[in-house]
């Protein structure tokens, strides 16, 4: 877990730079005579408390000045001065987006079931002031507010719920944060759910019911198919009732269409021979197979 504020010394290269060119100075002048050691220690004296009185905040920190103890104002970015014994920098705060990682394990859903889920949340201190003056430790206190915001919202959740709609628990659970944070002028931005880990027998039972799902909707298709082909035969089977002849031509049709691949063999009813003269339809394939011999040749 890494700090939220960034305390740090007057050393910087600045102070230091002045330090030295004072220091320097002042040796020159005792050494010169212009001054005795009295003098000279006591401007290197001031010369550490001026350099001590120039401080920098990057471009993206805040220095939080206090004045006796009570907040003066923020300074920064770059290089400000302070009155030396009078004015401190309590903190450096940081002001771009942050990560911080959560996790919720052995959690009850609403249907008791047991999971472990890990989430992130992107936040950001967008008002110094608050977030200096209102709470001590507030990434701390984020990373604790997300962990039982999570644990909230798992268990008013089904575990259905928590596997399909990831993207809106995640959405509420960047309310309920930012909600709660925004007092401290610290806002959040975005919750992502990384991982949701369920117990290795319930991972297989509902492989199982998804595969027994699947067969099941297979055979229902596959019913439907029979049904609308058998209302299709009825169908045909109407137009036939009342017209022999178009009955004989769709077998004849059917035979020939069976008897002209070659090696094939049709087994039919004796009495469909004299009914639909099938003796002459298969010598008629017959002859025309053997006159395509010859000419494949």
């Amino acid at each position: 877990m890494t700090t939220n504020v960034i305390n740090r010394g007057w050393f910087n290269p600045i102070s230091f730079s002045v330090l030295l060119i004072l220091v320097f100075v002042s040796v020159v002048l005792h050494v010169l005579g212009f001054v005795n050691v009295s003098v000279m220690l006591l401007l290197i004296l001031l010369s550490g408390l001026l350099a001590s009185s120039i401080r920098i905040a990057d471009q993206w920190e805040r220095g939080v000045v206090l004045r006796m103890g009570k907040f003066k104002g923020l300074k920064g970015p770059g290089p400000f001065m302070i009155i030396p014994i009078i004015d401190t920098v309590s903190t450096y705060i940081d002001q771009r987006v942050r990560v911080s990682t959560f996790k919720a394990e052995q959690t009850l859903t609403k249907d008791t079931v047991p999971v472990n889920v890990d989430a992130v949340v992107y936040w950001t201190v967008w008002d110094v002031e608050k977030a200096a003056l209102e709470v001590q430790e507030y990434q701390t206190a984020i990373e604790h507010i997300a962990q039982t915001g999570l644990r909230d919202t798992i268990g008013k959740h089904e575990l259905s719920d928590l596997l399909q709609e990831r993207d809106k628990i995640a959405e509420d659970l960047q309310q309920v944060l930012d909600r709660n944070t925004n007092p401290w002028g610290i806002t959040c931005q975005t919750v992502g759910i990384n991982d949701i880990a369920i117990p290795q027998d319930l991972a297989d039972a509902m492989s199982k019911e998804a595969q027994a799902e699947r067969e099941r909707r297979a055979r229902v298709i596959l019913g439907t198919a029979e049904t609308e082909i058998a209302e299709k035969f009825e169908q045909a089977s109407r137009k036939y009732t009342d017209n022999p002849v178009a009955l004989h031509l769709r077998g004849m049709n059917m035979l020939f269409e069976g008897l002209k691949e070659k090696g094939s063999m049709v087994i039919v009813p004796s009495s469909a021979l004299d009914s639909m003269n099938l003796g002459a339809m298969g010598g008629l394939v017959s002859l025309a197979k053997s006159n395509e011999m010859p000419a494949n040749k």
